[in-house]
């Protein structure tokens, strides 16, 4: 019987996140401790939807391939191991599946933890709070603390629980999604922020940095500062890529598409539309515009070359039970 047809079984969705003040680099302690404040956008209609039931062991299921010895299947293992030392969890057949590219720079971790953490939570009806719920996420992936909410959520320290800065309805931008690569990116973001911290001649400024950009991003948001905001996420993007290219090895997870479209927001800048750019660790581009500009800098995207797909979404609402 499939498991989604079973009566037991609970279903979540939870979307990803786009980090507008980049998370890049971990604390030396442990439980999976970002070493830098992060503020993100969820996404809607892009969504990871999990489900889980007990069973005989651990079993581990993606977009419907058993992920047994796979790094993946590592991450999962390691997070239920964290959980059964703070709580009683029985052996879980979790089934996941993410209607957008996997390990290729959209979050697909930080949606498929805060998805897990959620449907674990019902099915075993712990009753657990936002906080706490969010705190476990990020044991999985730290940007799935902010995935556990809606709208824009930001991830500090010192406890790095996501809280709500707004809600998804607090300002109606829209977030245009360049694909111009499906595969999984060669050198993962956990291997990629160790390398860049111990290699890098710039992390410690990227560090002590970060904190003002959340600040700033911030009161952009509580305000509706678009013009703020577009400043202070293009400037924290493309620390993060130069903090990338300066480790040893260099880090470049972006294609000749990726600078394409880069340059023709820049374009469309100059002709006074109202948008902005970010990038995480893959070669997907955002462009987050107003609701006005968002057909246009759409079909601008995906005339470029090179680009395989483009996604219009708006803000999304935080991971919830679906069934």
């Amino acid at each position: 019987m499939p498991l989604s047809s079973s009566v037991s079984a609970v279903r979540a969705h939870a979307h990803p996140n786009i980090a507008l003040v980049k998370y890049w680099g971990k604390q030396a302690s442990g439980d999976n401790l970002p070493a830098v404040p992060s503020l993100s956008v969820t996404l809607d209609e892009l969504v990871a939807e999990t489900t889980v039931a007990t069973a005989e062991q651990d079993l581990f299921v993606l977009n419907g391939t058993e992920r047994a010895g796979t790094t993946l299947d590592t991450k999962f293992t390691r997070f239920l191991a964290y959980l059964r030392a703070n709580f009683d969890v029985p052996p879980l057949h979790v089934e996941s599946h993410n209607n957008f590219p996997t390990a290729a720079g959209l979050a697909s971790s930080a949606a498929g933890f805060a998805a897990l953490v959620i449907a674990i939570d019902e099915h075993l009806g712990m009753g657990l709070d936002t906080a706490t719920l969010s705190g476990l996420a990020r044991v999985g992936s730290a940007s799935a603390a902010r995935s556990v909410l809606g709208g824009f959520a930001g991830l500090r320290g010192p406890s790095f629980t996501a809280n709500q800065i707004a809600d998804q309805d607090h300002w109606p931008l829209r977030i245009v999604i360049a694909i111009t690569e499906h595969e999984a990116k060669a050198v993962s973001s956990a291997e990629g922020m160790r390398i860049s911290a111990s290699t890098s001649p710039y992390y410690a400024s990227w560090v002590t940095s970060a904190h003002a950009d959340f600040d700033a991003a911030e009161r952009a948001v509580h305000e509706r500062d678009f013009t703020a905001l577009a400043a202070i996420a293009e400037h924290s993007c493309l620390k993060m890529h130069a903090l990338m290219l300066s480790s040893v090895p260099s880090l470049l997870y972006w294609n000749a598409a990726t600078l394409s479209c880069l340059q023709v927001i820049r374009q469309l800048q100059a002709d006074g539309h109202e948008l902005f750019f970010t990038s995480d660790a893959g070669p997907q581009v955002k462009a987050i515009c107003t609701p006005e500009s968002a057909a246009l800098v759409q079909a601008q995207l995906r005339s470029v070359p090179g680009v395989k797909q483009v996604h219009n979404v708006g803000l999304g609402a935080r991971a919830r039970v679906v069934n």
